[in-house]
């Protein structure tokens, strides 16, 4: 075998030139910074989230970044009306659909005792059903260009945590659907991978109901809860995301990559 050249490694991470990239939750976290890191790596966006004056600055930032002006579709990916506007609206404008990035979801709190059936299935259709439906809308749009798919899951999907449990059956459902998939669409060519990010910089725990008080005391106990001792960026995340959606990555398939600072490894003692 030859080894890579550190400027072919290079082409093939920015092999996203050109290519046309769905990407949910686009507004804010995980799903805006990977939109920013995609657009500077020369894709053609097509962003999608439920704020639309955050998606709107999101898609500024992506222009100041020299990319082309991606397609804004708004909405929640919850209605099934919004989730077959954002591929046909996609498709229509772009002629082709290469990366989709299921980066929409919610973190909710509460037990077995405290979430009730309407919280539960709020979770569930945000973070699994509408991964579902818009997954299954874009397939044979990705068979055509033997395109990538990136969910976002998480490390609540791998190990257990109390406290917040809806959230981690869902994300425990997003990697088993990785799985499944990748190895449905392996023979044409479609490669289907997650990321599980640990706790990661983002809003989505205030949203939960932290208050800034309980937010800083979270952040301060990944020094023990994460083997690097701190939280992550964003931008790891969407680093990693990039990496999986690109030439780079043209062997990997059905793998659900941790990008939490080791926690998934760690054991309490």
């Amino acid at each position: 075998m030859t080894s890579m050249s550190t400027s072919s490694l290079m082409d093939r991470v920015s092999s996203l030139k050109g290519k046309v990239a769905l990407i949910t939750g686009a507004s804010s976290g995980i799903g805006a910074g990977t939109s920013i890191l995609f657009a500077k790596l020369g894709a053609l966006l097509a962003l999608n989230g439920r704020d639309l004056e955050n998606l709107n600055k999101v898609a500024q930032q992506c222009k100041d970044c020299g990319a082309e002006e991606p397609l804004l579709v708004h909405g929640d990916l919850t209605d099934e009306k919004t989730v077959t506007k954002t591929v046909e609206d996609t498709i229509a404008h772009f002629g082709r659909l290469d990366v989709l990035v299921n980066s929409a979801g919610i973190l909710a709190m509460g037990s077995i005792e405290t979430t009730n059936l309407a919280q539960y299935d709020k979770v569930m259709n945000i973070n699994v059903r509408s991964v579902y439906h818009l997954t299954q809308l874009c397939v044979p749009h990705l068979i055509k260009s033997k395109g990538s798919i990136v969910n976002v899951s998480s490390v609540n999907g791998q190990r257990s945590f109390p406290g917040v449990l809806a959230y981690c059956v869902s994300k425990s459902a997003i990697d088993q659907f990785t799985r499944c998939i990748a190895l449905e669409l392996a023979s044409k060519q479609v490669r289907v991978n997650s990321v599980c990010p640990g706790v990661i910089i983002t809003e989505v725990h205030k949203r939960a109901g932290l208050d800034e008080e309980q937010y800083a005391k979270f952040l301060d106990n990944t020094k023990h809860t994460h083997a690097l001792g701190r939280p992550g960026e964003v931008d790891e995340v969407a680093q990693t995301i990039a990496f999986l959606a690109s030439d780079a990555a043209t062997f990997i398939t059905g793998v659900n990559l941790p990008v939490d600072g080791g926690r998934h490894a760690m054991c309490p003692r």
